[in-house]
């Protein structure tokens, strides 16, 4: 480079270098001014409070009463460095208890190979979003059309969207999306054998969509199917929400309700396990229209609640019901397999407020750890875990009964889910429990416990928590 150029790219450069400086000096400037906050000026706040029909910052909070208005300062820590912040967390966690778990209902200690965690914590998946440019998520639609692919597998329906958020809302969903194939039908009816937390979330959803919520009555720890049968025959019900295993942990016997449901011309939604459907009937096989569910139960830690997945499924017929979105294998025009959004019947797509749901996202990491948990542990690894969580269940609960203190609650056949009448004060066993470092099973009634067993749990366990009794 000549002389000449060389030095008008330097002072060009130098000037760069300095409008660069004199720009970040500015900016961190006014970072370190004194403010907590933008505040409005008098002027905007004078029109916010016509709006608002009041003359003052007070008379808008008068509604609040003065008792529980907050009026002194916030009980928060001074400033820590570092270290101190690393000390106070490690001095915190010690006092967590680790318990082993035989607590279920919902959430279950499953096991989860160690790769499982290490592929889905690569950056490219933790920081992956809506695959809306089909031509730069090539990765992320392939792995969602897997995960797909042995979501309709495991249930044995026909389709399966892109996973939702929990196994509660996709109960919920499944209910909106009934209603909204039916005609002229807004009554769904549920057993009483459902989980109480996924009844709460349906009956929520079922109130601000107009729905109404009908309860089918619970005999001896199932559905009464005669209920069934009666509230189906009365007309305008657009389906029916069954559970398996149910709340109690027992395997229901669900034969005729969905011909009940169709000659009724309602539809049957099923809520499972999504482990267990390795080796119990599927919601197929059962003649449900809609799977739906936790994938919890395939790996994902319970990490303190959450996050998890859902699960929906259906039948074929009822794909443009279905909320969320779908991908698609196809190929483009060089003959090369290629994966797209083949549905998005969504409120910001072409559906608008014609949409059966307002979803505008799926749990797509979690439905990554469940898709990577399979496919490690594979048909045969999926069914064993579940083999091994029926027959540790069915050992515990014969060791429970010959201490004498126990007996079955109900005599109907369980999975890995099972509860017992307990002789003595319940409160101050799980207490017991908790002190010799096990988590004691579920309180669900004065005297009942309800416990889990998964192929995580050994016989050394379980007979180390017997001894406590």
């Amino acid at each position: 480079m000549p002389a000449a150029g060389a030095d008008c790219l330097r002072h060009a450069f130098v000037r760069f270098t300095d409008s660069w400086r004199i720009f970040c000096n500015n900016l961190f400037d006014s970072l370190l001014m004194d403010y907590k906050f933008f505040p409005h000026t008098d002027e905007e706040i004078k029109d916010m409070l016509k709006v608002s029909g009041v003359d003052s910052l007070d008379a808008l909070y008068a509604e609040v009463p003065e008792d529980i208005r907050f009026m002194g300062d916030y009980n928060l820590p001074g400033a820590m460095s570092e270290i101190e912040v690393r000390q106070f967390f490690e001095k915190l966690g010690k006092e967590n208890k680790q318990l082993t778990c035989f607590a279920g209902a919902g959430v279950y200690d499953h096991y989860c190979p160690s790769m499982v965690s290490r592929i889905v914590q690569r950056s490219e998946f933790l920081t992956s979003y809506t695959p809306y440019q089909a031509e730069i998520s090539q990765g992320t639609l392939h792995y969602i059309f897997e995960y797909q692919s042995m979501m309709a597998e495991l249930t044995g329906m026909d389709i399966s969207n892109a996973s939702m958020y929990d196994g509660t809302t996709a109960t919920a969903e499944a209910v909106m999306m009934a209603v909204a194939s039916a005609k002229k039908c807004d009554t769904v009816i549920i057993s009483e054998t459902v989980d109480k937390k996924i009844l709460d979330v349906v009956k929520t959803y079922a109130h601000f969509h107009g729905i109404k919520i009908e309860m089918i009555a619970e005999k001896e720890g199932v559905t009464d199917k005669a209920d069934f049968e009666q509230k189906m025959a009365q007309g305008g019900v657009a389906g029916v929400v069954v559970q398996q295993p149910n709340r109690y942990g027992i395997v229901e016997d669900y034969a005729g309700f969905a011909d009940t449901a169709h000659a009724n011309k309602g539809l049957m939604i099923m809520n499972s396990v999504a482990a267990d459907l390795a080796v119990l009937k599927t919601p197929a096989e059962w003649g449900a229209d809609i799977a739906v569910g936790d994938g919890q139960s395939l790996g994902v830690p319970m990490q303190f609640g959450g996050p998890y997945v859902g699960y929906m499924c259906c039948r074929e017929k009822l794909i443009r019901k279905m909320p969320g979105r779908i991908v698609g294998m196809t190929k483009d025009n060089r003959g090369q397999r290629a994966f797209v959004l083949t549905l998005q019947a969504r409120e910001q797509h072409i559906r608008r407020q014609k949409a059966t749901s307002n979803i505008c996202s799926n749990q797509s990491l979690m439905a990554l750890f469940v898709t990577v948990y399979m496919a490690v542990m594979g048909k045969q690894g999926v069914k064993e875990a579940a083999e091994m969580s029926y027959a540790g269940t069915h050992y515990m609960m014969d060791r429970l009964v010959e201490t004498g203190k126990f007996k079955p609650t109900f005599s109907k056949p369980f999975f890995n889910e099972f509860c017992v009448d307990y002789d003595g004060d319940v409160d101050a066993l799980q207490q017991k429990f908790i002190d010799n470092g096990f988590m004691g099973g579920v309180k669900v009634g004065e005297h009942t416990i309800m416990f889990a067993v998964t192929e995580q749990r050994t016989k050394d366990e379980i007979d180390n928590l017997i001894k406590l009794i």
